[in-house]
């Protein structure tokens, strides 16, 4: 089995690569390609890489290459985990939204739309180009914003199916609350990429019994802190948003705490020189505890079970398939068109992900879907076909944003921070 890893020089990759050492029995790797431009970087990860096979017994072999087609050839699978323009563009999609009073986010409101204009066309281009050397390969798409990025890739006919680490995050948070194993706990996940809910947490299997509500009673406080939001939405919802609802339900504060502390992207930019700085040690053979500030954990685990799943047929009765993804939505959601990409549980086979069926969704959460749905329809639009007035509309559409003032400043704002990706600006 050959699998490739574009965007191979990601400071993530040392998280995937111990995921296939460590999990090789669900996924034996033969050939692992990673591919990316920047010859530097890929050589530190390349090594450590080699090291962290090397360590834990994997008989699978690790190249390196700046060559897409070379590296992609014959490949099984490929995953896509890249970020155009680097961490600058992604301090800019943080920086400029705040001038208006908007949120100032890598994925959400005006700074995903920018990453999402910048994206979609470098990775079609990507499929396109490994559609021509490994034809049957199928696409895990790990790159923001993955529901953008998915459904363009499935729009152009790719096989592909979109990841997220989020709902892992979540299972695995839980399960050490329950003191219970990972594989036992169960999600009721149901939205759109980054705008999702857990509507239920169920223990042995899909149709166990539901926790939540004494998860929240006994570990409340606990949850909303990582949430970053006040207890008390938490505890009048009901449920439990992901992390990214915090800048739709506590908008104006984190515009104000954002105004007022470094980025992120800062923070990571430095992280990620710490961290290539350690790559470079020849005696280091895992990856380093560091890595878990970078984010994506969990990112392995979640990569594993799907490309083994897509590759060696999971049996769906065991369950061992069912996995949250972003997909088609195929009337899941009736109430959104069955071509938006969802993020819901799915088995998960060499067919591709299949949505299990979702109990009807309550009209607080539905009505932002359906919202933010059509903005991704509107961001699709525009990153394909280019052009000011469709950069416009995106933005007007968008919940967190949907002023004509603030649509047309941040129109502005976008396309002169991004001229130099936009090919029709």
């Amino acid at each position: 089995m050959k699998l490739a890893v574009v965007g191979g020089g990601s400071t993530y990759t040392p998280e995937l690569v111990d995921g296939f050492a460590r999990l090789r029995d669900s996924l034996p790797v033969e050939e692992l390609v990673l591919i990316d431009p920047a010859a530097g970087r890929l050589d530190l990860v390349g090594g450590l890489a080699r090291r962290i096979f090397a360590r834990q017994g994997h008989p699978g072999r690790i190249t390196t290459t700046g060559d897409l087609e070379a590296g992609a050839a014959g490949a099984d699978a490929v995953l896509i985990q890249l970020r155009v323009g680097g961490q600058a563009a992604r301090e800019e999609d943080e920086t400029w939204p705040l001038e208006c009073g908007c949120v100032g986010q890598e994925t959400t409101g005006a700074g995903g739309l920018a990453k999402a204009l910048r994206t979609v066309p470098v990775v079609l281009d990507i499929a396109e180009r490994v559609r021509r050397v490994a034809p049957g390969a199928w696409i895990i798409d790990f790159t923001n914003p993955v529901g953008i990025v998915t459904r363009a890739l499935l729009g152009a006919g790719h096989k592909a199916v979109g990841l997220c680490n989020v709902a892992i995050g979540f299972q695995r948070k839980f399960a050490a609350l329950l003191d219970a194993p990972p594989e036992r706990v169960h999600l009721d996940h149901v939205g759109l990429n980054h705008l999702t809910w857990e509507r239920g947490v169920r223990l042995g299997g899909p149709g166990g019994e539901d926790v939540l509500p004494a998860l929240l009673a006994e570990h409340g406080d606990a949850i909303a802190a990582d949430l970053r939001m006040p207890r008390q939405i938490v505890d009048r919802l009901g449920v439990v948003p992901s992390y990214y609802l915090r800048y739709y339900y506590t908008h104006d504060e984190v515009v104000r705490e954002l105004r007022t502390k470094p980025s992120r992207a800062a923070e990571v930019a430095a992280m990620e020189r710490r961290l290539l700085e350690m790559y470079g040690d020849p005696k280091l053979d895992e990856k380093p505890a560091l890595l878990a500030e970078r984010g994506g954990a969990f990112y392995s685990e979640a990569a594993v079970a799907l490309a083994s799943s897509l590759l060696r047929a999971g049996s769906s009765s065991s369950g061992g398939d069912v996995q949250v993804v972003n997909t088609y939505n195929n009337g899941t959601l009736p109430f959104l068109p069955d071509d938006a990409v969802i993020e819901v549980p799915a088995v998960v086979d060499t067919g591709g992900a299949s949505p299990l069926p979702v109990p009807p969704l309550e009209p607080l959460y539905a009505g932002l879907v359906a919202q933010v749905s059509a903005y991704e329809d509107l961001a699709l639009e525009a990153a394909l076909r280019g052009g000011r007035d469709r950069v416009f509309k995106a933005l007007l559409s968008h919940p967190l944003i949907g002023q004509y003032e603030y649509a047309e400043a941040l129109t502005d704002r976008l396309v002169a921070h991004n001229r130099q990706h936009l090919a029709w600006a």
